[in-house]
């Protein structure tokens, strides 16, 4: 570790061309040095190595055996070192291996990875998509330290921090399964407080939401007799009972097993937002997916 703190990357660039041209003249043509500077690298070389390196020879330098096996590692080196600070090119996805992660719920799984997995599959066949549970609380965290490429949130919780686009804007509609005796038409204001309904609460054990707090301000209360905490358990409860819920219209369509409804009340929806991390922005294979996404739900 001493001896790299006293190496910087001219000495390196020097002993690479000088172990390529046998020759001090030559290596400073190459590196457009002047001859008297490559002798100087060469000499601060030798005492950080404690070896001669180049020897002279009939035909020019000879390297030493601590020169020949500093030669390919050398070189691998400082070909990953370029390949490192070289601006980044544009991102071919038909010839990617990369994996992305993503954090969604099962409604962002219904409402955006899934609509997108067949185009991608199609678009970038060599790479893999691993798809998280959604914690909103870790968010933030994980798309620091690189744990998640993208998260799928609402816009308006989204942690504070992060780069977001805005997917789409989402609203509720009344939902019941086919041929619910009392969905025939829309209900009113209340007949939908006497139905019975089922609510989603992502932390588990709420019975009220933002359909609650729309009827608390016209003096109303509805029945909900069911709490779950996922989406796509609403819609099995839905179209196997008489039970109704106010779910995401995007949820539920091409659903010949639900029958949708407009509520007889204003609820208010939301904006589902694309979330990343600075330090993905600029990247061009991150920039793809997010444009790929951005176009396909």
């Amino acid at each position: 570790m001493n001896n790299l703190r006293r190496l910087d990357l001219n000495l390196l660039v020097t002993l690479d061309a000088l172990l390529a041209e046998h020759n001090v003249t030559r290596a400073a043509l190459r590196l457009n040095f002047s001859q008297p500077s490559i002798s100087v690298h060469l000499a601060k070389l030798r005492e950080i190595f404690g070896d001669p390196l180049l020897l002279p020879g009939p035909r020019g330098m000879r390297p030493t055996a601590r020169a020949d096996a500093l030669r390919e590692p050398l070189r691998l080196a400082l070909e990953a070192l370029e390949l490192a600070v070289a601006p980044s090119g544009p991102f071919d996805p038909s010839g990617s291996d990369r994996t992305w992660r993503v954090a969604a719920s099962d409604y962002s799984e219904a409402t955006i990875v899934l609509p997108v997995l067949a185009g991608l599959r199609a678009a970038a066949p060599g790479t893999s998509l691993a798809v998280l549970a959604l914690t909103p609380s870790r968010i933030a965290r994980q798309a620091e330290q690189g744990d998640i490429d993208l998260a799928f949130h609402t816009r308006d919780d989204a942690p504070p921090g992060l780069r977001q686009r805005v997917l789409f804007a989402e609203r509720y509609v009344l939902v019941g399964r086919a041929g619910h005796p009392r969905l025939k038409r829309r209900p009113t204001l209340r007949q939908f407080c006497e139905l019975e309904h089922v609510i989603v609460s992502p932390d588990g054990g709420g019975f009220h939401g933002g359909t609650d707090d729309a009827l608390a301000k016209l003096g109303m209360t509805r029945r909900v007799v069911l709490s779950v905490p996922h989406f796509m358990f609403v819609r099995s409860v839905v179209e196997s009972s008489d039970l109704v819920a106010m779910l995401p219209e995007r949820l539920i369509r091409e659903s010949p097993g639900l029958r949708v409804v407009e509520a007889p009340l204003d609820v208010p929806g939301y904006e589902m937002a694309m979330l990343w991390h600075e330090r993905s922005h600029r990247d061009p294979a991150h920039r793809w997916l997010r444009d790929y996404i951005v176009d396909s739900v």
